[in-house]
């Protein structure tokens, strides 16, 4: 290998390992967010406060946590379309819906909890228990009020 090959190779490897280094620390500040967020009893999301009353699980404090932080989600399917399928929710067009998982404790899957939220960025919070059989809406104050 030629000399100048060695160095485009050697440059190559650096931005490489940059571009990998600026990822791990945008994921470690992400998930520092969602824990410092989870430190309060309120879950801010951009100008919005989130209430969220205790006949929620407490894992859903987590997941609204992470929404509020862009995650980082532990689910693949975190994020993604809900159809709104079941029509529980008000009609919207498609891709207004976005579904989170809410942990499960002990569930050997995503388990069947959800927040959905509507809008982007979200404006309404829902939260099913029961895999989209119901739905229960969130309270939501715009901090500004």
């Amino acid at each position: 290998m030629s000399p100048t090959a060695r160095r485009v190779l050697w440059l190559v490897i650096a931005v490489a390992a940059a571009a990998a280094i600026v990822w791990i620390l945008d994921r470690h500040e992400a998930t520092e967010r969602a824990t410092a967020a989870l430190n309060r009893s309120l879950v801010f999301v951009d100008s919005t406060v989130v209430f969220v009353d205790s006949t929620v699980p407490p894992e859903a404090n987590t997941t609204l946590a992470l929404i509020a932080a862009e995650g980082p989600f532990p689910h693949h399917r975190d994020g993604s379309t809900f159809q709104n399928r079941e029509h529980q929710l008000p009609d919207h067009p498609g891709g207004y819906y976005r579904e989170y998982t809410v942990e499960t404790p002990g569930a050997p899957d995503r388990g069947g909890r959800r927040i959905v939220t509507g809008g982007n960025p979200p404006e309404v919070y829902y939260y099913t228990g029961d895999h989209y059989q119901t739905f229960r809406r969130l309270e939501v104050t715009d901090g500004r009020r």
